[in-house]
């Protein structure tokens, strides 16, 4: 976060200098055009004052005389040019002001007698008289020297004005990287100032101070949830670890006591899996990935009166050294919703649990529908007898441990499948 904030100062910073970059060239720009022009100018004065001179003279005595300036000449013609001059005028007529060789450089102005065919032509090789030309080098290098001090000033104005408005920036980019669920920082927005800044702090507060409230609330319900779950279940498992020392109890009713205690284990596992979630904690994980085929085996048994009176066949084809890092409670409770599922929605067929491709692949030949409507929670399929939140709890677990869950249908066929090691 906090180079997040170094970029943005460096770009205002950045900001600065390029304007002043671009002001300082637009002004050299400018200087150069405004010397160029005003020394031009006083050339083309310095000519129509001598053509008048000229033309006045010719009036009266009908005949050009001298120049005033040595470096002004008076021709009848184009034809009398210097070669240099008299090359680039043939070439293009419409210029005035021409650039020779040798250095020499000329300015020209048509001189037209009143009643002449043709007019006279003053020329005016200024080389010599040239001001600006000569200072060019000093020139350029005076306006680059100006130019890098006016961006040193706006890089070091812009450094300091980026940095006191970033500065309550970067004091609340902090606060917000340092935030952790369980110790949110509250009563802070009164350290910023009242500005935009300062406006995102106290929503940020507010903010903060309903997400302590409502953690605070989950802490409690789940505390109490955990107190109230597994005191009715310690009771049923004491009752059926009683009844089942009753020596008159009968071979059905001991298999539907086994089947009582093995749910009540599996929903007590089911209620810590689903606290962890609610108190948002870290799980310890095994040392080592958990082997599937064990638990894949133990709920296909605990799931298999889903099948009885359908013409379904289960076909189980997983390596013995598939493994998942996770959990043992949670990798049960992944399968057994997950096979569960395909045990209670296929009505015939088969139901293939497979490893293609580093996925477990859990295959139905059900009808899957919409996949992103059935992880919704209170979402259920047809022929589901729960309340829809199956799924949805499986997704809540594959995205703690970080577990591929992808569910895919056809017309045919329902997957499911998720990433193995």
């Amino acid at each position: 976060m906090t180079a997040r904030v170094h970029c943005l100062r460096n770009r205002l910073m950045l900001a600065f200098a390029v304007f002043a970059l671009v002001v300082a060239g637009l002004f050299g720009l400018y200087v150069a055009v405004f010397v160029y022009s005003v020394e031009d100018r006083f050339f083309d004065a310095m000519l129509e004052q001598e053509a008048q001179q000229q033309l006045d003279q010719r009036a009266t005595r009908g005949t050009w005389s001298p120049p005033r300036n040595a470096f002004t000449t008076i021709h009848d013609s184009p034809a009398t040019f210097p070669s240099d001059l008299k090359a680039t005028f043939d070439a293009e007529p419409w210029r005035r002001e021409i650039a020779g060789t040798q250095g020499r450089h000329y300015h020209l102005r048509p001189v037209q007698p009143e009643g002449a065919a043709t007019p006279g032509w003053l020329v005016a090789e200024v080389s010599q008289q040239l001001v600006v030309r000569p200072m060019r080098s000093q020139i350029l290098a005076l306006l680059a020297w100006s130019g890098l001090a006016v961006v040193v000033v706006a890089i070091l104005a812009g450094a300091w004005l980026a940095r006191r408005t970033t500065r309550p920036l970067s004091k609340l980019a902090a606060l917000v990287d340092e935030m952790v669920p369980d110790r949110l920082p509250v009563g802070f927005a009164g350290g910023f100032p009242d500005d935009e800044v300062g406006v995102l702090a106290r929503g940020l507060d507010n903010l903060s101070g309903r997400v302590r409230a409502f953690i605070a609330r989950e802490h409690a319900f789940t505390r109490d949830a955990s107190h109230e779950l597994r005191t009715p279940l310690a009771v049923i498992r004491s009752a059926t670890e009683q009844l089942a020392s009753e020596p008159g109890l009968s071979e059905r009713g001991r298999q539907q006591l086994e089947h009582v205690q093995h749910s009540a284990r599996q929903l007590e596992q089911t209620v810590i899996t689903l606290l962890t979630l609610a108190r948002e904690e870290n799980v310890e994980q095994d040392a080592t990935p958990l082997a599937v085929l064990p638990v894949l085996e133990q709920v296909v048994i605990e799931q298999a009166a889903l099948l009885e009176g359908k013409p379904v066949e289960v076909r189980v084809d997983v390596p013995a050294d598939v493994r998942l890092p996770v959990p043992g409670p949670v990798l049960h409770m992944l399968l057994a919703n997950l096979v569960g599922n395909a045990f209670a929605h296929t009505r015939s067929g088969e139901v293939h649990i497979e490893v293609a491709s580093g996925r477990l692949r859990i295959r139905n030949t059900a009808l899957a529908g919409d996949a992103e409507a059935i992880m919704r929670p209170f979402t259920r399929g047809e022929g589901s007898a729960g309340f829809g939140l199956g799924l949805a709890i499986v997704q809540r677990l594959c995205a703690r441990f970080a577990i591929d869950l992808r569910i895919e249908g056809s017309e045919h066929a329902t997957v499911a499948s998720f990433s193995v090691q």
